[in-house]
């Protein structure tokens, strides 16, 4: 093309001062809600400046074409893809326009089942069981997936042990356990088969001993003792309802040796995965592998010490002899290899092993989905406690797994556990009872158009027979189409195919019926390539020809547009990578991809990596920005805000757990969160008992003044207990006639002391006032003197008469 050389690559300022009038107001939302889009931009179909039907289908699916041959011939120029209103405004008829809609179709929903019968057959644990979804490119559709662990389910459990030395005390343990194994399984299922296989590792050199001599046949000669020769994996006992038969094949079993640590585990886990019918798994029944060591494994690419390159197939390789016969030329299985085996033959495996490795099988089981540990004693001697609490863990959690999901589809989940919580961002559902049932809201969403736009991908809950197979058809193509004339003379002669309306033009050729070549030049028609008399010809990003821009090819993308406007690496950046890595730039914005958000995709909306081992979003200690935790509380932190030094301790917070499990009160119990947050085992007691150092004695006064007592404690798996005492510490009442008499009798006898208190100082004051009486009495003296008052008794009367005698 003349000139093209000369041309900028891409104008910057130009194309952003353009993108700012064409979508002005834009929000931090950034186009990731197809509703938000088509608000803020004035016609997201028009300005794409599509020019076919495939295309005006990919831009949004509110977008529609018309095919209608004489559709803008007859007034003002109209876009073929427009909203379906603004075409059917513009004179398009209703039968000549493409607009398909996205649709959902139930193919298959059989009722869940509420318990297993001897036809597990029919157990039905997932509804629907089949879907066929029909989506537009950009577009979704929402369904809800159920499910139900019914009561009573089948159980095969393929018994496999590390059979090398250090295991020799296990073994003789494990001989006495059969029967006590079957027993108490029989408590959780009456349909059960055992079966048993062992490992030890490749028998080759580095792994086995070969020096001294003899001892290929007798690893223990060096120590005095004898034992089996080395061997990777051979099958014992297959899966059987006679529990007899399984404890007298193990009682025929005899330890081997091999040289290094490490055992050759993995290559036998994967053997007992696929070799079903040696194993004799059953299609309706829970399979359960129990794995029991005490050391470490090898993994993948560890085989290269022995000289073995050829990767593991993950085939099976059990000869008639029960024995792995590939040991020594494939390589040991890698940890994706178990996952899928794991998952292609509905599998939980049950990592039993020793307190020293349990770290180790613990990240193994992070990357293993269904995977428990368990902490397994120096003897075996609580491997059936251990089985039962695997089980029952393995029981308690329903987790969606996705199977060939294609990569032009995007799947969102929001999980509905117990009391209706729903859950966003999660599709997993735990502290679950046999019987509960489970919702998950799953959203569709076509990200792209594949070849073939049929495809077919599974999702069934972790360790299940039952899954939910969906059928998605991406409807990207137009019917229309199907009806194309090449070399059809409305294109100017022949020089273009005829098709949805328009003409697509042979190489060379241009114009709307092709009547124009690349080389000719018409200046009239330059006005057409430009948006206004002072902006560039289209867009200063390409050649306007025969009135239409042919847009430049740029080595940083592709350059679109009715005048070249749009590109797809005009998008901001974030840590160098194009709308952060989680979206498409189109036209200078990006659109993000369903889990995240804002202007360059860079926020995640997923919250359930916000989510605590409790169950809270941010422990309750904060709020979930953009997929990560922002601690509000004081003294807070940690990726999910779980570490507080400053917060309360354990003993406070597993108390609300006590009270609204145990009690059925509390503030859990009146918000109906207790089933989310509260995922500990209660436990009922009499008194507590110390378990170990991980154990805390807790106490609290409950509204009633009573003293409840209880006790937490978390294993090294990870497994919590709440053991509470049964009957809480509470004072008695008084009892009224006791408190009656006690009344009585203290008034009485308050009454009496008072009366002897009273008569005892009223003696004491009489007496006093009598000694005082007696000493001032002894004290007195009498005057001797003459009473002037006092007259004699006889009375002495002078008779003035008498004379006397003389």
């Amino acid at each position: 093309m003349t000139g093209s050389a000369t041309r900028p690559a891409c104008d910057l300022p130009f194309v952003r001062r353009l993108l700012r009038a064409v979508r002005p107001g834009r929000g931090a939302a950034g186009g990731t809600a197809s509703g938000v889009r088509e608000q803020k931009w004035s016609n997201i179909c028009t300005s794409r400046g599509v020019s076919t039907c495939k295309q005006c289908l990919a831009v949004h699916p509110s977008c529609a074409w018309c095919f209608q041959e004489s559709f803008g011939q007859g007034g003002a120029a109209s876009s073929r893809c427009d909203l379906k209103k603004n075409l059917l405004a513009a004179g398009c008829e209703a039968r000549a326009m493409e607009s398909p809609s996205s649709r959902l179709q139930v193919l298959q929903d059989v009722p869940l089942s509420e318990r297993a019968s001897g036809a597990t057959a029919d157990v039905t644990q997932i509804r629907p069981q089949k879907l066929q979804l029909t989506l537009r490119p950009d577009d979704a559709k929402q369904f809800t997936v159920k499910v139900r662990q019914v009561e009573d389910y089948p159980v095969d459990l393929y018994y496999l042990m590390d059979l090398s030395y250090s295991m020799k005390d296990d073994l003789v343990r494990l001989r006495t356990l059969g029967n006590g194994l079957a027993e108490a399984m029989g408590r959780t299922t009456s349909n059960l088969r055992m079966g048993f296989g062992a490992f030890v590792d490749k028998p080759l050199s580095p792994y086995m001993y070969i020096t001294p001599p003899g001892a290929v046949e007798n690893p223990c000669i060096s120590i005095g003792t004898i034992c089996l020769p080395q061997f990777g994996y051979k099958h014992v006992l297959s899966l059987t309802e006679e529990v007899s038969r399984f404890t007298e094949e193990v009682k025929k079993q005899r330890v081997s040796r091999n040289r290094d640590a490490p055992e050759g585990g993995f290559d036998a886990i994967v053997q007992a995965a696929v070799c079903k019918e040696k194993i004799g798994w059953r299609q309706g029944a829970s399979h359960l592998l129990v794995f029991t060591t005490d050391a470490k494994t090898h993994v993948a690419l560890d085989g290269r010490l022995a000289g073995i390159v050829q990767p593991n197939d993950g085939q099976c390789h059990v000869g008639s002899d029960n024995s792995y016969n590939m040991s020594t030329t494939l390589d040991y299985p890698s940890l994706a290899l178990i996952n899928e085996k794991m998952s292609e033959n509905n599998i939980n495996l049950i990592f039993a092993v020793t307190s020293h490795v349990v770290p180790l099988y613990q990240n193994y089981s992070e990357l293993i989905p269904g995977t428990t540990v368990g902490t397994l004693s120096d003897d075996s001697g609580n491997v059936i406690q251990l089985i039962l609490d695997a089980y029952a863990k393995i029981r308690s959690k329903v987790e969606l797994e996705l199977l060939d999901v294609p990569e032009e589809l995007s799947l969102s989940f929001n999980a509905t556990c117990l009391n209706g919580e729903v859950i966003p961002g999660l599709k997993s559902c735990s502290g679950l009872k046999i019987g509960d049932t489970v919702s998950f809201s799953v959203e569709a969403r076509a990200r792209g158009c594949p070849k073939d736009t049929r495809k077919t991908f599974a999702l069934k809950p972790v360790g299940f027979k039952d899954s939910l197979e969906i059928t998605v058809d991406f409807e990207c193509d137009c019917k229309c189409q199907e009806q194309a004339q090449p070399d059809s003379p409305v294109c100017n002669h022949g020089n273009g195919t005829y098709a949805c309306g328009i003409c697509q033009c042979h190489a060379g050729r241009l114009g709307p019926r092709c009547e124009c070549a690349e080389g000719d030049y018409n200046p009239a028609a330059q006005d057409h390539c430009s948006s206004g008399p002072d902006a560039p010809i289209c867009s200063g990003r390409g050649d306007c020809v025969c009135g239409q821009c042919v847009c430049h090819s740029s080595d940083f993308g592709k350059v679109w547009g009715k005048r070249c406007e749009c590109d797809d690496f005009n998008c901001l950046r974030y840590k160098g990578e194009l709308c952060s890595g989680h979206g498409l730039c189109s036209c200078g914005f990006c659109q993000c991809n369903p889990e995240w958000k804002g202007e360059n995709c860079n926020c995640s909306t997923r919250t359930d990596t916000c989510m605590s081992s409790l169950g809270l979003l941010c422990s309750g200690r904060g709020q979930c920005v953009c997929g990560s935790c922002e601690c509000t509380q004081p003294g807070a932190y940690g990726a999910t805000c779980d570490k507080c030094p400053t917060c309360p301790d354990a003993c406070t917070i597993k108390k609300e757990c006590v009270e609204c499990r145990h009690f059925k009160r509390g503030k859990l119990f009146e918000e109906q969160t207790c089933a989310r947050i509260c995922r500990d085992d209660i436990q009922l007691v009499d008194d507590l008992v110390f378990h170990d150092k991980n154990a805390v004695n807790c106490t609290y006064k409950d509204e009633n003044d009573c003293v409840e007592r209880f006790q937490y404690y978390e294993d090294a798996s990870g497994k919590s207990v709440l053991f509470v005492v049964k009957e809480p510490d509470c004072p008695k009442g008084p009892d009224i006639l006791v408190v009656l008499l006690s009344v009585a009798g203290a008034i009485l006898i308050l009454g009496l002391a008072a009366l002897l208190v009273w008569k005892l100082l009223v003696t004491i004051h009489d007496r006093r006032e009598f000694a005082k009486f007696e000493e001032e009495r002894s004290r007195a003296k009498w005057d001797a003197g003459n009473n002037p008052l006092y007259k004699g008794a006889t009375s002495t009367f002078t008779n003035v008469t008498y004379r006397g005698k003389d």
